[in-house]
């Protein structure tokens, strides 16, 4: 018996079948998809299907991570043309169980799980018991809550990468103003994602840059490999700017949190830009915060090297509802 975990999301999917072991979900198979090449999720699961190892194996309960908000048993993708609703796909493959789950919800389903080696420490802090806290940027900007119930941490969604940015610095009102006549309102997630970081790109050049084309898919890794290179002065201070709303934001989150068992900075981002986020940059504008420096000073603050950390948030998730039928 397996189940089956996926961490849909609006540029790639990930879908895995796990052995429901009682502590760690064990990884069987897991494939990668490009999102859009697919109608929708139910003809995705039917490619993965395919494979040899997958064929023939009873599955028993499912659960996925979307990258969007999920109301009741349906999600509908952000950033790209999907609607999954969770009956759909147990009739389609006679599963008994399917859950839907934010993908930020499933990924603060996996920290807790996750080997001190799967982390790089931002800020050591001091793990004081009570809430926690997840944020990760990537195509888009996701952010959910770990709640302290009784001792036992309760992941909880937000779509808090669509609330208001909030401008600190004269370069930032900048970029502000320039999301504002675009796109009528600057959300969080118009800077601290992807695209954020293009659109911050636009305003650090007063030229149009030579090495960047911010039209093209891999703008953003190609500002970061500038940047990190230190091959134009503009791609620089974008990847600087990036990372003080990174920093600012998680600690907006912290705040709005009390996350005082920490902070995990996940997502696809994080991983690549290391060098940017532990210049001190990233900890300075978490902590800027006046009155609450000591208290968010005190923080842990980790980055989740765990690329897989959605897929197998959505696993445990998906275990935990089988173990709870077979009890």
């Amino acid at each position: 018996m397996s189940i089956l975990a996926g961490d849909v999301g609006g540029t790639k999917t990930l879908l895995g079948l796990f052995d429901p072991r009682p502590s760690r979900p064990r990884q069987l198979v897991v494939r990668s998809f490009a999102t859009v090449d697919y109608p929708d999720l139910q003809a995705m699961i039917s490619d993965f299907s395919t494979d040899p190892k997958v064929r023939d194996v009873d599955v028993e309960g499912a659960c996925f991570g979307i990258a969007g908000p999920v109301i009741g048993e349906s999600g509908k993708l952000t950033n790209a043309p999907w609607n999954v609703v969770a009956g759909d796909v147990a009739r389609a493959f006679a599963i008994q169980s399917v859950k839907l789950l934010n993908d930020l919800q499933a990924t603060a389903y996996a920290v807790q799980f996750l080997e001190p080696t799967e982390f790089h420490v931002l800020q050591v802090g001091e793990n004081r018991g009570g809430n926690a806290a997840v944020i990760a940027a990537g195509t888009g900007l996701g952010e959910a809550l770990l709640l302290d119930v009784d001792g036992r941490l309760v992941s909880s969604p937000t779509e808090a990468g669509h609330a208001d940015f909030a401008a600190r610095t004269e370069l930032e009102i900048g970029l502000l103003k320039d999301l504002v006549q675009r796109f009528g309102r600057a959300e969080v997630e118009h800077v601290v994602s992807g695209r954020g970081l293009v659109n911050i790109h636009r305003t650090t050049h007063q030229t149009p840059c030579l090495l960047v084309n911010e039209d093209a898919p891999d703008a953003p890794a190609t500002i970061t490999a500038a940047a990190l290179e230190k091959r134009c002065p503009g791609c620089v201070a974008a990847l600087e700017m990036f990372v003080d709303a990174y920093g600012a934001e998680a600690g907006n989150l912290a705040l709005r949190s009390v996350a005082t068992a920490g902070v995990f900075v996940g997502g696809g981002i994080a991983p690549k830009i290391l060098p940017a986020l532990t210049d001190g940059r990233f900890i300075r504008s978490f902590v800027d915060k006046a009155p609450f420096e000591d208290m968010l000073r005190r923080i842990p603050v980790r980055v989740v090297l765990n690329d897989e950390a959605g897929l197998l948030g959505a696993a445990v998730c998906a275990a935990a509802a089988w173990a709870a039928r077979t009890t």
